[in-house]
């Protein structure tokens, strides 16, 4: 494969990580906006890339499969060895054979084996598994009267339940676990982290391999796409990477949503919002991820006049064009916002995530009451990749012994704006 090379200015442009950028993102989106549809921005020491951070320019890149290739082997920077090797972004951006980096019929070969493993998932049977992770998970704290909702119940709720859905072995959930926070974290110990992610994997592989199940990894190696070992463990790999770590986010961006909006925290208590109203809200304006959707272009081209070299990353910023200015607004309802990307590579996912999310976040809030946010200000975690709170500090009233537990959500979808008998999920219920 021919490796073209690339130009660009001599400073890597907006940086995209680091303490300023976690705590403040959207200043440094303004800048990226003052340069073009387009700019050069800085994604780890070293590591330069141009940002897509216009709506319309962005809908042109991810449905335009014949200038722009997903292979990162195109990556001119990398092949000529100007990319540090420790660098934390390569755990998300160096080629895998899975189909994140594919194009055209290989592409379509590996995607339809997802959609198809995709599809035999139950979702009503989901939704009731992801109901019965949340619940155990808020006991662990229910009689403390304060918890983490990051680190206690977002980041764990999406994990358990994929790796229900994978098959895999309770004894081996917590290494999953910490393998996937430590690649999308982008940090120091990403590469160790995608080794021992792809170690996990490899097991749970061989073990379906002689003991099939019900489950995603035995649907892949019987698909009639006939893939091999290592093409389902990178399969899986951005399975369980894109289908938990947004969601987690997704859950606390709404969730801080919910606690922090007036009008959300009004509405709840009469009943009037749904859930789903505030998850479409988050989506706009705190898109889980911040900026990934990683391109290159196949030769020297231009997008909406801002020249793009052969062999340069060039990033979608799902968060930034979630709040472009240039475009009028078409309300939260809508959506056509770019968090599940667009064009062939769109999330193949979106009903299951939507599932997790909703029924972790109506959950919580059923069965917690008098819910106040600690700080609504938090930063978000490190990294250029990822938009979520750092951490999500919650006071609420503490279960008690003779605390009733809580009744089931029903499986109506979650609507709950019917007025008449409203949630027991707002912030003051009546004692």
């Amino acid at each position: 494969m021919t490796v073209p090379t690339s130009s660009g200015p001599a400073a890597g442009g907006v940086r995209l990580y680091g303490e300023e950028f976690a705590a403040r993102p959207e200043a440094a989106y303004d800048k990226l906006r003052a340069e073009g549809p387009v700019a050069w921005a800085e994604l780890a020491p070293g590591v330069r890339a141009l940002v897509v951070v216009s709506r319309r320019a962005a809908r042109d890149l991810l449905n335009e499969e014949e200038t722009y290739s997903k292979d990162s082997r195109l990556w001119g920077d990398l092949a000529r060895g100007a990319v540090p090797r420790d660098s934390p972004v390569l755990a998300l951006m160096a080629f895998r054979p899975s189909l994140l980096y594919a194009d055209r019929d290989r592409h379509a070969r590996l995607r339809h084996a997802m959609d198809d493993c995709l599809a035999r998932i139950n979702l009503h049977h989901l939704r009731d598994r992801t109901r019965g992770h949340a619940a155990v998970l808020i006991e662990r704290f229910a009689r403390d009267g304060h918890a983490d909702l990051m680190s206690q119940y977002a980041d764990l709720l999406p994990l358990l339940v994929f790796a229900d859905l994978m098959g895999c072995p309770a004894a081996m959930v917590e290494r999953m676990v910490t393998a996937c926070q430590g690649m999308i974290d982008a940090g120091p110990r990403a590469e160790q982290a995608a080794a021992d992610l792809a170690a996990v994997l490899a097991e749970i592989i061989q073990l379906k391999s002689g003991r099939p199940g019900d489950d995603c990894t035995t649907w892949m190696l019987a698909h009639p796409a006939r893939l091999g070992h290592e093409e389902i463990l990178h399969q899986l790999v951005v399975l369980i990477g894109a289908g938990t770590i947004p969601t987690a986010a997704w859950i606390a961006a709404t969730l801080r949503l919910l606690l922090t909006d007036a009008t959300y925290a009004g509405d709840l208590s009469g009943g009037a919002v749904t859930v789903r109203r505030a998850m479409e809200q988050a989506l706009w304006t705190h898109s889980p991820m911040a900026n990934f959707a990683v391109h290159y272009a196949r030769y020297d081209t231009a997008l909406h006049g801002v020249p793009i070299p052969a062999g340069v990353p060039v990033l979608v910023s799902h968060a930034a064009t979630g709040t472009d200015p240039s475009v009028p607004h078409p309300g939260y309802g809508n959506r056509s916002h770019l968090a599940w990307s667009a064009g062939p590579h769109r999330c193949p996912a979106v009903s299951h995530a939507s599932i997790i999310a909703q029924t972790g976040i109506e959950t919580l809030l059923d069965r917690l009451w008098d819910l106040d946010l600690i700080d609504p200000f938090a930063p978000n975690r490190p990294g250029p990749f990822h938009q979520c709170p750092a951490s999500l500090g919650i006071r609420f009233r503490p279960h008690t012994a003779d605390t009733p537990t809580a009744p089931s959500l029903p499986n109506a979808g979650g609507l709950r704006d019917h007025g008449t008998n409203p949630p027991r999920h707002h912030r003051h219920p009546p004692v």
